[in-house]
């Protein structure tokens, strides 16, 4: 078996916030094809809020994408900024609210098997009401929960989250703060 090989790269489609590009590639195996690659220009910032009551903030949000209401932690692109940064303007946009400790709890990749899309999990905890407003209905977002970690796992175990992000990033959080082993 040998690597991927990548042979050419040429850019379909790009605008501010993403690239697509087809690269002519050699696969591992040796066959030849082409591969399609979407590349996020900036990292994504998923925060998982945890209120003093341990309960964990989330955001109901209407995605064009799928034409659903989706259960997810807050999230969004970094547009460039510093990764706290952009975290604390998601968290005050999508919820209205600020937090007085932030935690780095790990990198993350979405859609690692046709995407370059590198985000950041981040724990955020002493709540406080933000002082700047915040934009939920640009966002799509319908309304805010707060729930704890038991009624959490029955939202997954039910499947009322679905987001492989907010997935992601609640794994992350349940093992920062020994909600799972």
């Amino acid at each position: 078996m040998h690597a991927w090989q990548t042979h050419d790269s040429r850019t379909v489609y790009e605008n501010a916030w993403i690239r697509v590009r087809e690269d002519a590639v050699t696969t591992p195996g040796g066959g030849r094809g082409i591969y399609g690659v979407v590349e996020v220009r900036h990292p994504a910032v998923f925060v998982v809020p945890v209120t003093d009551d341990d309960e964990v903030v989330l955001v109901e949000v209407e995605r064009y994408t799928t034409g659903e209401l989706s259960l997810e932690v807050p999230a969004g692109g970094s547009d460039g900024e510093d990764i706290e940064v952009a975290a604390r303007r998601e968290l005050r946009e999508e919820t209205g609210l600020d937090a007085e400790q932030w935690q780095h709890l790990g990198a993350v990749h979405s859609l690692n098997g046709v995407a370059h899309a590198p985000g950041h999990v981040l724990l955020a905890r002493g709540l406080l009401p933000a002082t700047e407003g915040h934009a939920q209905q640009e966002e799509g977002i319908v309304r805010v929960r707060q729930v704890g970690w038991h009624e959490l796992f029955d939202l997954v175990r039910r499947e009322e989250i679905t987001d492989n992000e907010t997935l992601g990033a609640l794994l992350h959080a349940a093992v920062a703060l020994g909600r799972v082993s």
